[in-house]
């Protein structure tokens, strides 16, 4: 389970049973949950994100005991009226937004410059099983590199992807690095705040938290038993 800071971490860890002890790896320090999982404050932005991720993952490799799943989970913006603030967002898609170049025609992502992939989708019976159990909307969660901060820049990313519920700054680099070593992967995130003009008042960070530990005490069995079963049409 990878998040980008440690009270993400630590909300998260809320929902696993028992005492949980730290794990130092290189290049990563691992929070392990008396309930088996994992957990990871990877870093801020996409690239510290896929760097603890990958560092995280090849020591489980080379150990002898690799993950079945890799999990991005978070706080972050929702778009209205889709995402209202302490809802959670499911990804049917993990894309990345800003990854391209900008055009007099506008912005081409990376995939029309004609290479790369700006897109990842979590298994399908994941995704339905995490939005049956936990109410939650399933949606694209988009990676930026820069938060939104203006309605214009919201309506933008809105056009490009319709079907965009949330916004975050880890998931696309944390898929980056579970798919590079052939795992499935999923992002949850607990909105704190709408993507659009920047509002420090009107965030809610607190009831984002608390909706991500709620989230998680529903969706902790249901990764358990995910990972027990094969799944051999689901591709990360």
């Amino acid at each position: 389970m990878a998040t980008a800071v440690p009270v993400e971490r630590d909300a998260v860890a809320e929902a696993f049973p028992g005492d949980a002890e730290q794990v130092r790896l290189p290049g990563a320090t691992l929070v392990r949950s008396g309930g088996g999982c994992d957990l990871l404050a990877a870093g801020v932005g996409p690239a510290a994100a896929a760097a603890s991720t990958a560092a995280a993952l090849t020591a489980a490799a080379l150990g002898g005991t690799p993950y079945g799943l890799v999990v991005c989970a978070g706080i972050g913006g929702g778009f209205l009226p889709g995402a209202p603030v302490g809802s959670l967002v499911v990804s049917g898609t993990i894309a990345v937004a800003d990854l391209g170049a900008e055009t007099a025609d506008g912005f081409l992502p990376v995939t029309e410059l004609g290479f790369g992939h700006v897109a990842h989708h979590p298994p399908e019976s994941l995704v339905r099983e995490a939005v049956r159990v936990t109410g939650a909307r399933r949606g694209t969660v988009l990676t930026v590199s820069t938060v939104t901060g203006t309605a214009a820049r919201a309506a933008e990313l809105r056009a490009r992807h319709p079907d965009a519920l949330a916004e975050g700054m880890e998931g696309f680099g944390v898929a980056e690095a579970a798919v590079a070593q052939g795992l499935p992967v999923l992002e949850v995130r607990a909105v704190s705040n709408p993507v659009g003009p920047r509002d420090r008042a009107a965030w809610r960070i607190g009831d984002a938290l608390s909706a991500l530990t709620a989230g998680f005490g529903k969706l902790a069995p249901v990764l358990e038993s995910w990972i027990q079963h094969d799944h051999p049409d689901d591709h990360a």
